[in-house]
């Protein structure tokens, strides 16, 4: 069962030393939650999660490029795409910086993860909100 986009990814985070900004819309569309919503929205998808950038709590999914139009009425959850006549642009680490709490890849770009099935993302923090705010707070 295919539970995420598995295609080849068209877009590789940079190699380099330093961040890079990366324009939001051409390859992806990103959602940005708060970490204590973001953690357990990310062990209900387990494996059916693409990439993930972290950022001083903050967390970004990279979804299907054109989805962040749809998504409206999730508290604290902001879609990042393209809207009419707005750019936004998101800071990418390079591939290699895997560990926080500065800009790293809480879930790595590679062959079998890229972009995270927006519908079964929205499932996962819609449940991950209605949790009591001590359930979130408490690693599982």
């Amino acid at each position: 069962m295919q539970t995420h986009p598995r295609t080849p990814a068209p877009w590789t985070p940079p190699r380099g030393s330093d961040v890079e900004m990366a324009k939001v819309g051409p390859h992806w569309d990103v959602l940005r939650a708060p970490a204590d919503i973001g953690e357990p929205a990310l062990e209900l998808l387990g494996d059916a999660s693409g990439a993930v950038i972290a950022d001083y709590g903050l967390m970004y999914w990279l979804i299907p490029a054109g989805h962040a139009q749809h998504w409206r009425g999730l508290p604290q959850v902001q879609a990042l795409g393209v809207h009419g006549t707005e750019v936004t642009y998101v800071g990418v680490p390079p591939a290699d910086w895997r560990a926080g709490p500065r800009l790293h890849w809480r879930v790595p770009v590679g062959p079998e993860r890229y972009l995270t099935d927006a519908a079964r993302l929205r499932e996962a923090l819609v449940r991950a909100i209605a949790a009591e705010p001590a359930e979130r707070a408490t690693p599982r």
